[in-house]
């Protein structure tokens, strides 16, 4: 049986989507091939799969052969047509939220910020690639293991089986290892992310099998490991794509750790490295930077590497600067006392000396300063000069990320993005579990308000257990609360839960995609079914209060009737832009139309939040506009009274308003 299908999958299926598929795969009795402009590679190899370079929006078909072929086609072109396949459960605390943008049908795009020194060049300066901002000044730390060498012993008929026997559990032991690091309580969800993807590296077929051929022809395993660890580096070396060209060192870092466990040998560990030093290497494995105490290091300085290899990804998780990719040059900086590096602009210079430290010296300590100076804002009580009290508070997406939000200063939830649960299982979460998700977030932000936004699941974004029509546009179809109101069998059980949890703190529950007053005045007539129930099943429930989102110009145009119904508003940015200027956020040839400070986006929140001042309801705002500093002048002007946004923001934006209010 076979199905073909546009892949949705974030940025492809690169190292942790692909490993997740693989998982899936593997989880049916069926042969799997995935197929690509005439290439197919088993779906049960994470090395094949990565190698046929499959990306975002790529068509692709997935063949099965087996007694349960049908529900392994199902299964899998499911996760292919799904955005945050790979990146639910994988995110960090405080890290941008990849997994909400991509539910959003959002690509984020993370700028470097633009240093506003070193314009010009900086004398005796090295160049590498820009991998993590940052600047930093540290002693250096030579961290150059010893090259691991063929043993190029050449075995005998009756030492053939013995060696496959090491080899296996070498793998077996390296695993183990790997295993360890990931129930570690010290690794970010990112981290342990890459250490997994690292693991399924070490047990895939394609190495394995590469490994066990050489084998059988009579070379020892350590000689076989490092020949079929450099071809399989070299296939992804050919691949037209950055981020597969930097699994490359993956799959070398893994043959390395296999060949130490054949050879009975610990790697140099990076466990005294001084504080604040800077980490000057040929290369690091991701598995071995992820385990160092990363707390203690200043930067990064690499031979190999690039903006897309693991070692930058876990450098910015960490907020470590790091210039990658410095080649030979890299042996040089290894001999210096000290190292001052550039993360913003990829310069390294070796024992700086008079200017050039005064300038590194003094653009890292406006950057401590300016952090430093935020934190002072954490647990400040934002107002308008009038004196009304603004609520600056977080987007979030799971409960993962409380902890980031309440470090932040958060004053509660301004968006709870429900349909994350949603996506994290193979099938639909259930009362029960969403009532104790929504009571701890409730719990953990009182008496503060936490505002949960319902379902907001389309065709575009497809989960176990709803059948989505095709559609030739999913963003204007049925999506949100369409959806959910066609399908009570969904939308009561999450209205039960969250009454249930509205007993535990202070719970708001808001609808998206509304475009009739009808919309909410049924969802009110639902509510009060749920309610008769839980009564006559004596569960315990509390209240909560009904806003919308306004993000559609249908809700912009009615928004005084839609204010009669709710009690408050929160303006979706995001998709109102979308909408208000026909742009595609997903089309990069009008990306300069989905611009929120046009004049008929701002011309549209001001309607909103007027219709919502005369009404006397709260008005507030969860797009990503609200944590910007220029506009939140104009959004209090307005009469928004709250604004909520991803935690990194906050401490700024209620360092804005204060300054208004002063």
């Amino acid at each position: 049986m076979e199905r073909s299908t546009i892949v949705r999958v974030h940025e492809g299926l690169h190292a942790r989507p692909a490993t997740r598929f693989v998982k899936l795969a593997k989880s049916f009795e069926s042969e799997v091939e995935i197929i690509k402009d005439g290439k197919s590679a088993s779906a049960k190899s994470a090395v094949k799969l990565m190698l046929l370079a499959v990306k975002e929006n790529d068509e692709v078909t997935i063949r099965t052969k087996g007694a349960d072929e049908i529900e392994a086609v199902e299964a899998l072109v499911g996760y292919l047509e799904n955005p945050l396949a790979g990146l639910a459960e994988e995110q960090a605390p405080g890290e941008p939220d990849a997994a909400a943008a991509a539910a959003a049908g959002v690509t984020l795009k993370i700028e470097p910020t633009k240093p506003a020194a070193f314009e010009e060049e900086i004398s005796g300066a090295l160049k590498g690639v820009a991998a993590s901002e940052g600047y930093a000044v540290g002693t250096a730390f030579a961290h150059f293991p010893p090259e691991i060498k063929p043993e190029r012993r050449t075995l005998s008929v009756g030492d053939i089986n013995a060696e496959l026997v090491r080899f296996a559990e070498a793998v077996e032991a390296v695993q183990a290892r790997m295993n360890a690091s990931l129930a570690s309580d010290t690794l970010s969800a990112n981290d342990r992310g890459i250490i997994a993807a690292l693991r399924d590296i070490a047990a895939d077929d394609e190495l394995r099998d590469e490994v066990v051929a050489t084998i059988n022809t009579g070379s020892d395993a350590v000689t076989s490991v490092i020949g079929a660890a450099a071809k399989i580096a070299a296939q992804f070396g050919q691949v037209d794509d950055p981020y597969l060209n930097a699994r490359a060192d993956d799959v070398q870092a893994v043959g390395r750790q296999i060949c130490l466990a054949l050879l009975g040998q610990a790697d140099i560990s990076l466990d005294d490295i001084p504080e604040r030093a800077i980490l000057i290497a040929e290369d690091i494995g991701a598995w071995d930077l992820a385990r160092a105490p990363l707390k203690r290091i200043g930067g990064i300085v690499c031979g190999h590497g690039g903006a897309t290899s693991h070692i930058a990804i876990i450098a910015r998780a960490h907020g470590i600067p790091a210039v990658l990719g410095m080649g030979a040059q890299v042996h040089d900086l290894a001999k210096a006392r000290e190292i001052a590096l550039d993360g913003h602009r990829g310069h390294v210079v070796a024992d700086p000396e008079g200017p050039v430290l005064d300038r590194f010296r003094t653009r890292i300590d406006e950057a401590a300063r300016e952090r430093e100076a935020l934190k002072a804002f954490r647990d400040t009580t934002p107002r308008r000069a009038d004196g009304t009290i603004i609520e600056v508070a977080a987007n979030i997406g799971s409960l993962e990320e409380i902890d980031a939000a309440r470090e932040a200063g958060a004053m509660g939830v301004g968006l709870f993005r429900t349909e994350l649960l949603f996506m994290r299982h193979m099938h639909l979460p259930s009362e029960d579990m969403q009532a104790e998700t929504y009571a701890a977030l409730a719990k953990a932000f009182a008496p503060y308000p936490v505002i949960v936004r319902t379902l907001d699941i389309g065709g575009d974004k497809p989960i176990s257990g709803i059948e989505f029509p095709q559609e030739e546009n999913p963003f204007l179809g049925w999506r949100g609360i369409r959806m959910c109101l066609d399908r009570p069998d969904i939308f009561k059980p999450q209205l039960r839960a969250l009454l249930r949890a509205a007993v535990h703190g202070n719970v708001k529950v808001m609808l998206p995609m509304v475009a009739d007053v009808s919309e909410v005045r049924a969802t009110r007539a639902l509510i009060e079914t749920c309610k008769a129930e839980l009564a006559a099943e004596k569960v315990t429930f509390g209240e909560f209060q009904l806003g919308v989102m306004i993000e559609t110009p249908a809700a912009v145009l009615i928004a005084p009737a839609l204010a009669k119904e709710v009690a408050f508003f929160s303006i979706g940015t995001n998709d109102l832009t979308q909408y208000i200027m026909a742009a595609d956020r997903l089309n990069p040839t009008v990306a300069k139309l989905n611009d929120v400070t046009n004049v008929a986006v701002m011309s549209a929140i001001e309607m909103t939040a007027r219709a919502g001042v005369a009404a006397g309801i709260m008005v507030g705002m969860c797009g990503e506009a609200a944590g910007r500093p220029d506009l939140i002048p104009e959004f209090l002007r307005m009469g928004l009274t709250e604004l909520s946004m991803s935690p990194a923001s906050i401490q700024r934006a209620k360092k804005r308003i204060a300054e208004l209010g002063a």
